[in-house]
């Protein structure tokens, strides 16, 4: 989660429309933080990013062994990734359907996360109130979120309630109602939270950079909508967006807690089997990033917010661990951090400032934010623009690699100690194509980095005139740029 995302909040009527009045927007200090208003993900945190995690027994788990993930095939042919934990009786389930926000038609940004608000609005037989009021009697918890290249789905039950438990979440996927009184209300709460972040100068600040280094190119538009969009949404949208994306082709599972791999592969061909076999997406353009841009959103506040951005590398990319590395040492890192120590610690500059690594599917970014008075934010970005020259230049020391190194691997245990974290860690796994060991390998990539690597990677990405920067509030000493 970051500045420009909604978090997922309790169950109810009143905490929901509570979040998406945009009241619970969540900050995450990491390395693969969402772009501009992506919500990604209460869905999946990424296997290198924001710590998100598993079983309670798992950390002892990954130190002493290999942790046992099976993939089971269903007997209709769909696939999961499942941990086996019996000694809880829950059950989480995590899964996505490639596309997100991108897939939302041009003329009506914001479908997908519409979709995300209705699909526990009613479902088969069972209008709103009834659909949440039997997800409270059986304890189950379902949500859905959208990212710019993903649909993510999360799900949690008793394991002595999960056949019925999951029988809604058939429903929700395969016969979502879309009833016009509940499609007003949630267009209600959606304006709410718009015009909320309209006065966010981080969510202006965030939006303002998506638009200017994405021009013309789906991750560009704002994945929350528009007031205009929102306004257009129809249930003939929302049913488009379901029967285009939601297919069995196009989907990702990650299972998690007192469940066989049996009981699994029946489950998902009862929740999953209805969908169609074959998703029907757009085809979303490679994206071209702006350079040396600097944008300004005028607005009556005492702070302002910068978000700063370069091209970054693709998950993929032979060189991404070491980018990722490198990026923990320059802003990731929290207070190790040389952005923090040089623009807070040693000059009291800003309270906070970080970047983070970002691959999507048709482009990836390096990017962060810093906030401060309106008066100290130009001598903030000319601090930040230093480091990442002097980063470029010189790369870090040694000391700084190993320390950064050992940070690393040392705290990746902690993403494996609940059952939604290990789920969550597993889908983004899946979803980057990484393999189902990566858990085993991962801390291996990073001890194999080496400080002249880091080096060269840095010469590679960092170029601080190629730096995009939007801002939002009333900075002193800051010219924007056509």
């Amino acid at each position: 989660m970051s500045v420009f995302d909604r978090i997922g909040g309790p169950r109810g009527r009143f905490w929901r429309s509570f979040r998406r009045a945009g009241i619970a927007v969540g900050l995450a200090l990491a390395v693969n933080v969402p772009l501009a208003a992506q919500a990604a993900q209460p869905g999946a945190g990424k296997p290198d990013g924001a710590p998100t995690g598993a079983v309670t027994s798992a950390l002892p788990q990954l130190e002493k062994k290999k942790m046992d993930i099976q993939e089971v095939t269903s007997p209709g042919g769909i696939k999961a990734w499942l941990v086996e934990e019996h000694s809880v009786p829950l059950v989480a389930i995590r899964f996505a359907f490639h596309g997100g926000s991108a897939q939302d038609p041009a003329d009506k940004a914001g479908v997908a996360n519409f979709m995300t608000a209705m699909l526990d609005e009613g479902a088969g037989d069972l209008k709103a109130d009834a659909f949440q009021e039997r997800m409270e009697d059986l304890a189950t918890r379902m949500s859905f979120s959208e990212g710019r290249d993903t649909f993510y789905g999360s799900f949690q039950s008793l394991s002595e309630n999960l056949n019925e438990s999951a029988d809604l979440l058939r429903l929700a996927l395969t016969k979502p109602r879309f009833d016009d009184d509940a499609i007003e209300r949630i267009r209600k709460q959606l304006l709410a939270g718009l015009a909320f972040a309209a006065k966010n100068p981080n969510r202006v600040a965030g939006r303002l950079w998506a638009e200017t280094a994405f021009q013309g190119h789906p991750y560009g538009r704002p994945s929350n909508g528009t007031p205009e969009t929102i306004a257009a949404v129809t249930a003939d949208d929302l049913r488009a967006y379901a029967r285009d994306v939601f297919a069995r082709d196009n989907l990702e599972v990650a299972v998690v807690g007192d469940i066989t791999a049996a009981h699994l592969g029946r489950l998902l061909d009862e929740v999953f089997g209805a969908l169609p076999q074959k998703a029907k997406l757009a085809a979303v353009p490679e994206a071209s990033l702006a350079a040396g841009k600097v944008k300004v959103a005028k607005m009556p506040v005492p702070q302002s917010v910068a978000v700063f951005g370069l091209p970054g590398l693709k998950r993929h990319d032979p060189d991404f661990v070491t980018a990722y590395v490198m990026n923990h040492i320059l802003g990731g890192g929290g207070f190790s951090s040389k952005l923090m120590e040089e623009v807070r610690e040693k000059r009291g500059l800003a309270y906070s400032v970080y970047s983070y690594l970002q691959p999507f599917d048709h482009a990836a970014i390096l990017a962060g934010q810093v906030a401060t008075k309106n008066d100290a934010l130009a001598k903030s970005l000319e601090v930040i623009r230093s480091e990442i020259r002097q980063m470029a230049e010189k790369g870090p020391t040694q000391q700084e690699l190993d320390d950064a190194k050992s940070y690393l691997t040392g705290s990746y245990p902690l993403r494996f100690d609940t059952n939604s974290k290990i789920a969550s860690q597993l889908l983004a796994i899946q979803l980057e194509d990484l393999g189902i060991d990566y858990v085993n390998r991962r801390n291996a990539q990073i001890e194999a980095v080496t400080l002249d690597d880091v080096k060269r990677v840095a010469k590679r990405l960092l170029d601080p005139n190629r730096l995009i920067v939007a801002i939002a509030g009333k900075p002193e000493g800051v010219e924007a740029t056509n």
